[in-house]
């Protein structure tokens, strides 16, 4: 089908979560068109963020404190100069937060109440009013301030597919956004000289996840279309204690528990992360993950006591408890590693810009050089608001030019079929192969059988074609990455590697290139045996 030209802008924000709404009213009074596939205030990973928002707020903490903690659980591959801009700007970004309505914990003298989640060196977590909360409470001040703000045009019911360049699909300009109305499957056009992706993270691409399964990588697989430069794909979070009930995505147990004192049991009644680190259960998440995982490959069944703590102030875990009939002051709870956050993403500078002219990229979608190798903990509030303000900021310097948009030129988008079978399978491969812990035997079968399911999906159904792109673009450059460092593990490569302390930066054409090797490799291996 032909597209249409549904509205022009003279910018378009692509998804609806923290980093897209934060960057639409930066831009205000600047007439904004913001995408989603959801009504505003629908399901995303921001509302689903438990607990909180870390800035150095508190007189005895400090910004260096607070960046120096960042740098440590990244593993070493965190952009110093990034970790230093986003840490002294997030005090700032909470008065912000607080202008527009949203509602920490604060004490009777009214200061704010601070928790301590893993590998912060002091309380620097700012949390709701309403309790474990705080992604909800973020996500319903800054919906009421959109919908009182009449430059941001929120337009639902649409899926964005590509980004349109002057000169086709990696060449020129930006242009706008190619996008398919979800009540039709119509492809309509949404013109603007300039393009922000705050599309999330890829937690939908695995079997075991706490993201919403939307979640899927598909503002990474419109920018490696485009051409962008892409970064840290390998760096996959998995959060240690999704709570084990059969739900999917798996409800979280936020690590706050921990925090407050919560520790991990084995079947055997045994706390055993201390053989592991020697900060126990508030290790680095990568460690607690492994550690788990560890467990669980010895038969174990995993458990969070919380018996001995106040559960009151998580409402989000006593729900997700009683839908499974357990009491978390009686019960054990037991928990899994599932994927949590994705570090890489789409390249970005210090103000959003990717490699491509006219696109901006802010939250989970983006690789800013925060996270390194390892996200600590509630950071990831904190760099959605603080880029989404700095992207908006950056954008509004911009002087795109708008041209005639040639609608026969862009691509054709398939009807789109339900392979929900081949997704299933994909998400399966993700999380058994490129998963917790890796090896380059289970790398180059997922990355064959992700090739075969993108053959398949290839002009039947767009979103698993793009779903089985990012699984490829993840699993090729865990592949090339031949060490262990922060939420990269493999087992055939278990120590970090001096010379791989570094960030990677990679386009798809290079993913292909390594594609074909990969599999290259593998039919020689299939033909020996």
């Amino acid at each position: 089908m032909k597209a249409e030209i549904k509205n022009s802008a003279e910018v378009v924000i692509v998804g609806a979560g923290a980093a897209g709404l934060f960057a639409a009213l930066s831009l205000a009074p600047q007439r904004v068109i913001v995408l989603s596939e959801k009504p505003l205030g629908g399901i995303c990973a921001s509302c689903w963020a438990q607990g909180g928002i870390a800035a150095a707020v508190d007189k005895e903490d400090t910004v260096s404190s607070h960046a120096a903690d960042t740098m440590k659980a990244a593993a070493g591959t965190a952009d110093a100069e990034v970790v230093r801009m986003l840490t002294a700007e997030a005090p700032h970004y909470i008065k912000l937060l607080e202008n527009y309505g949203v509602k920490f914990e604060r004490d009777a003298q009214g200061t704010f109440k601070l928790s301590r989640e893993a590998c912060h060196g002091r309380r620097r977590v700012l949390k709701a009013a309403a309790g474990d909360g705080f992604g909800y409470e973020l996500m319903r001040a800054l919906v009421e301030t959109v919908k009182k703000t009449p430059s941001i045009i929120f337009i639902d019911g649409v899926s964005a597919e590509r980004i349109i360049r002057r000169n086709g699909a990696n060449m020129g300009a930006v242009q706008g956004v190619l996008a398919r109305q979800l009540k039709d499957g119509q492809p309509v056009v949404f013109a603007a000289p300039a393009v922000i992706l705050a599309t999330g993270g890829v937690g939908g691409l695995y079997a075991a996840t706490t993201n919403p399964l939307g979640a899927v990588g598909r503002g990474i697989a419109m920018a490696a279309t485009a051409g962008a430069v892409l970064s840290d794909l390998e760096f996959v979070q998995f959060h240690p204690t999704a709570l084990d009930i059969g739900e999917d995505p798996a409800p979280l147990a936020t690590e706050a528990l921990r925090g407050e004192g919560a520790y991990l049991l084995n079947s055997r009644g045994e706390r055993f992360m201390l053989d592991y680190h020697e900060m126990a259960e508030l290790a680095p998440r990568d460690v607690v993950s492994r550690g788990i995982f560890a467990q669980i490959q010895k038969g174990q069944k995993i458990y969070l006591d919380c018996r001995h703590i106040d559960v009151a102030h998580f409402p989000a875990l006593l729900q997700a408890c009683a839908r499974a009939n357990l009491n978390p002051q009686r019960d054990l709870v037991p928990v899994m590693p599932a994927v949590h956050y994705h570090m890489g993403g789409v390249a970005t500078d210090m103000n959003g810009r990717t490699s491509v002219q006219g696109l901006w990229a802010c939250g989970e979608v983006a690789a800013t050089g925060l996270h390194g190798a390892n996200r600590l903990a509630s950071n990831s509030l904190m760099e959605a608001v603080v880029m989404g303000g700095r992207a908006a900021l950056d954008v509004q310097k911009f002087k795109g030019k708008t041209f005639a948009i040639n609608l026969n030129a862009q691509p054709k988008l398939p009807q789109t079929a339900s392979l929900e079978q081949e997704k299933d399978s994909l998400r399966h491969i993700m999380t058994d192969l490129v998963g917790v812990i890796r090896d380059e035997q289970g790398m180059l079968e997922a990355i064959r059988r992700i090739v075969k399911i993108a053959e398949t999906a290839k002009s039947k159904d767009t979103k698993l074609a793009d779903m089985a792109l990012v699984a490829r673009l993840v699993a090729v450059s865990a592949l090339q990455r031949t060490e262990s460092r922060g939420g990269h593990c493999r087992s055939d490569f278990p120590k970090a590697v001096r010379s791989w302390q570094k960030r990677t930066f990679v386009t798809l054409k290079e993913i292909d290139a390594l594609t074909t090797i990969a599999t290259t490799l593998t039919a020689k291996l299939e033909n020996a045996a």
